[in-house]
């Protein structure tokens, strides 16, 4: 076999494994979410159930009105679910991104020293195409790794945004207990 196309074998074996690997990491995240899911859908059926209880058996007006201070433990509980979430989202992310960060500049340092053994056998007076053909991906891994940055960006704004939220969510529903 020559020299670039075991080499390209081997990084496409190399890729299969480190997708299996990128499956397995997403399936983890999605297991913790079910397990949260869970847990928290068995809490809350417990919870409606106690405070299903504690409104029928108010005997007075005074006792219903007791039951309404149960809504700001539902909503922390709330915040605290989608607080989870996050957490398990940005955690999956995270490691996803860096297994994909680590893969792709393994195949790109790769197709680069494929690319530079195929180039050393192109005919005479082809320099200026070869030049040309490592500037294009050159400039592919460049834009590559701008929409990275980017997309770690935003992914960064939006973990902002909802922690933001979530506690904004968390404060009124406590303004509107007391109240």
């Amino acid at each position: 076999m020559n020299q670039p196309t075991e080499q390209l074998l081997n990084a496409a074996h190399t890729t299969l494994g480190e997708l299996n690997s990128l499956a397995a990491t997403g399936l983890a995240g999605f297991e913790k979410l079910v397990e949260l899911n869970l847990a928290t859908a068995k809490d809350a059926m417990a919870d409606t159930a106690e405070h299903m209880q504690a409104a029928l058996s108010a005997k007075a007006p005074q006792d219903l009105a007791a039951t309404a201070n149960l809504l700001q433990p539902m909503a922390e509980k709330a915040a605290a679910y989608g607080r989870a979430v996050a957490a398990i989202v940005t955690d999956t992310g995270a490691a996803l991104t860096k297994s994909a960060e680590s893969q792709m500049a393994q195949v790109q340092a790769q197709a680069m020293a494929t690319i530079d053994a195929t180039m050393k056998h192109a005919p005479a007076g082809s320099e200026g195409a070869v030049a040309a053909f490592k500037s294009a991906v050159s400039a592919g891994q460049h834009a590559l790794e701008t929409a990275q940055a980017n997309a770690k960006a935003a992914a960064s704004a939006v973990e902002k945004n909802l922690a933001a939220v979530t506690d904004a969510a968390t404060k009124a529903a406590r303004a509107t207990t007391k109240a």
